[in-house]
């Protein structure tokens, strides 16, 4: 059997200044992701998770968690900037110009603002972008920089795959 390598992410020597990456995948968010993040956050803003109440709001129905939007818009960068992050070093000017209701689908990209390397560690160097988050009408729902540090090239710790047909699968009949 010929297996070949799956996508693995990329490391600091992969990013450039002024690089912008789309970010294929987009989520519809629904009722269940806002209560349950709302909940989960002990949030007890109203907004979030009582339409009769939400409704008597000049926006007449209920808020998506405004932090589930952040998590959201990271989660979805991964992919392109952050599968073999160390560590995340902050989340600066993050803005929200239009909220996020139930039902919108969420997508975003990210551009590369800077990058060095790391002064305390040779294994990796920090990198900051911008990313911006959008609705299914390209309405800006959220914006903000992240900085991150990256393993360089040759020291992205190695993720375990077991084979088929391993220990974990023998039999003793």
């Amino acid at each position: 059997m010929r297996y070949k390598a799956g996508w693995t992410g990329r490391v600091y020597e992969d990013f450039e200044v002024g690089d912008v990456y789309r970010h294929p995948l987009g989520r519809t968010v629904i009722t269940a992701d806002n209560i349950w993040f709302t909940l989960l956050t002990q949030n007890s803003n109203a907004i979030h998770f009582d339409h009769a109440y939400a409704a008597q709001t000049e926006f007449g129905k209920p808020l998506v968690d405004s932090t589930f939007t952040l998590a959201l818009v990271t989660g979805q960068s991964v992919i392109d900037l952050s599968w073999n992050v160390m560590a995340n070093l902050g989340w600066d000017e993050v803005r929200l110009p239009n909220p996020v209701f139930e039902g919108d689908t969420i997508y975003s990209r990210s551009e590369v603002l800077s990058k060095r390397e790391s002064k305390s560690r040779s294994n990796v160097g920090i990198v900051t972008v911008k990313t911006t988050g959008f609705n299914q009408d390209g309405k800006v729902v959220i914006e903000f920089k992240r900085t991150f540090m990256v393993y360089r090239r040759g020291h992205v710790p190695r993720i375990a795959v077991p084979e088929p047909g391993g220990p974990q699968e023998r039999s003793d009949g």
